[in-house]
Parts: structure tokens; sequence; C-alpha cells
């Protein structure tokens, strides 16, 4: 079984090429999207439609709802059984999306959290209830790893707590005893990034965002909103957050909404490539066609 990445800046071409490729290479496609792991998130994620597909089987995509906590471990855990179900049918596996810290993480490799049982997590909620004193109570007992981590980080902070509070060693001591393994080597798989054209790439993210806002990005928000509370976190994603201001008032046009989302999104598009320049060494990075002439010839 053959193992590729495809990564690149948003808006870049990912996920077409890897539409494009996946029959040519009898492969099935593992999504690297943080947000269209989501259900009833369509237009913001800008997943592949109902026929895309129902024509090549998908990993990563309309796994949970926008209200449940997604981790890097979860995704390994849809990863793994996209490897095997792939394994089992006799496919390839495309590993494709924006959200490469999923694919650096399970190449550098990930410490297993300790398990947090009812009592423990008993504390930990009472504890969270005051996130000011559970941080400032990390900080003082390991201020090394937790001047990494916000006051604001709830999430992190949380994660903090449980090894604390399971495991009675700090993070430090924690992740010094159970070092990181690897989900996938490095020489199982073929990295390709796709590199773009700055001036191309700004005019595609721009037409995306005018697409979302006719696709029906203003009434998904509405949908989520309603369904959901505001604050859930998929919500603060590019697209959504910037929508819900408009619904909310503090973006006053759709064409102001259009710009907002397109800053925004370039500003996320320089962030990918400094990320991949700096995490990725060993992969090979070209034009989308020129990726494709490689992956038709092998």
């Amino acid at each position: 079984m053959k193992q590729i990445a495809i990564i690149g800046q948003t808006a870049s071409g990912k996920s077409n090429l890897a539409l494009k490729m996946a029959p040519k290479l009898n492969a099935n496609i593992l999504s690297l999207d943080s947000l269209s792991i989501y259900k009833e998130i369509d237009i913001a994620s800008a997943k592949p439609s109902k026929e895309q597909l129902l024509c090549v089987k998908h990993f990563g995509i309309n796994e949970i709802y926008p209200d449940k906590e997604f981790s890097i471990f979860d995704f390994i855990k849809i990863y793994k059984n996209a490897y095997q179900k792939s394994l089992d049918d006799n496919k390839n596996l495309i590993i494709v999306g924006g959200s490469s810290f999923y694919l650096y993480s399970m190449i550098e490799g990930l410490s297993k959290r300790p398990l947090v049982d009812d009592i423990s997590l008993k504390k930990i909620e009472q504890l969270m209830q005051n996130r000011e004193y559970a941080y400032e109570m990390l900080y003082e007992l390991d201020s090394k790893y937790m001047e990494k981590i916000a006051l604001n980080d709830t999430y992190r902070v949380r994660k903090s707590l449980e090894i604390y509070i399971s495991s009675n060693l700090t993070p430090t001591q924690y992740f010094a005893k159970n070092k990181k393994q690897p989900t996938i080597n490095i020489n199982d798989i073929d990295i390709f990034e796709i590199s773009t054209n700055k001036e191309e790439l700004a005019e595609k993210i721009s037409n995306r965002a005018s697409q979302m806002i006719k696709d029906g990005l203003i009434e998904e928000i509405k949908f989520l909103t309603n369904r959901y509370k505001s604050t859930i976190k998929p919500i603060q994603a590019i697209g959504l957050k910037e929508t819900l201001a408009y619904v909310n008032g503090d973006i006053s046009s759709k064409n102001e909404l259009q710009e907002q989302i397109t800053i925004n999104t370039k500003r996320l598009a320089k962030r990918q490539k400094t990320f991949n320049k700096s995490k990725f060494k060993s992969k090979t990075t070209l034009s989308c066609f020129e990726i494709e002439k490689i992956l038709r010839s092998d």
C-alpha cells in the first residue's frame, strides 16, 4: 500500500488534485482539514460536494457534530481507520489538506495521554471553574511548560490539568517519562507541497470568499448559532467568525464581510507556508501541474 500527502496553502488546489488523482492511483482520500471534520459545516469548510464524496471514499469529513471536542488524538484514530480500510480494500491512501499540523504530529509523534478517571474528572471540573487559579497553580508547579500556554487558552490549560491530576506528575515530568511515538514513518510517505504564485493565490482566496457568501455562508452561520452556542470552537474558524460578526452587526456589508474573510485567509495562507517550510524537510515542492505529472507517471 502506498501513501502520499498533498499539502499547501489554502485555495492552492490540493483537494481538486487529490480528487483527480484518486481514481488514477486507486486511492482513498483522508482529509487534513480541521473544519471539514464537522458535520453541518459545508460552505465555510469548502469540503467536497456530495457527488465528489460518492465518487471517492473519504475519511476525515463529516466525522462529528460541531459541539463535540476534537483533538489530534481523535484524528490519529481516523487515520488508523483510513489506513486499515484502504489496506483491506487493496487501495492506496492520499492524505490531503491545509491543516498540516495533523500530518506533522503523526510524523513527529505524540506522547500518550493519561487516562482520566471519574474522580480526577470531577476535580478537574472544579479547578476549571476558576481558570486563573488553575493556571497559576500549574505555573508554580511547572513554569517551564506553562510559559508556553496563555491564560485564556482554556483547552491547553485543561489538558495540562488532566496530566497533573491523573498522573501526579507535572507536564514536563510526564512528557520526559512518556516519549513521543510516531504514527507515520516519514520513509513510508511521499509529501508533495503545492507551490503557488502570490498574486494568483490572492485572487483565488478572494474569489472563494465571494463564492462562499453566494452559496449561503450567512445562512450556514445562522443555522449553526441557532442549533448550537455561538461559543463552540468551530465558529472561531476563518469564514465563520467573520460571518458571525456580520450577523451581529459588527460588519456592515457583504463587501466588507468578503474583504475581512479574504484578509484573514491570506494571513492563514502565510502561516501555512511558514509552517510547511519549517516542519517538512523531506518534501517535494512543485506546481500543481508538475505534481500531477509526477503522480501520473508513477
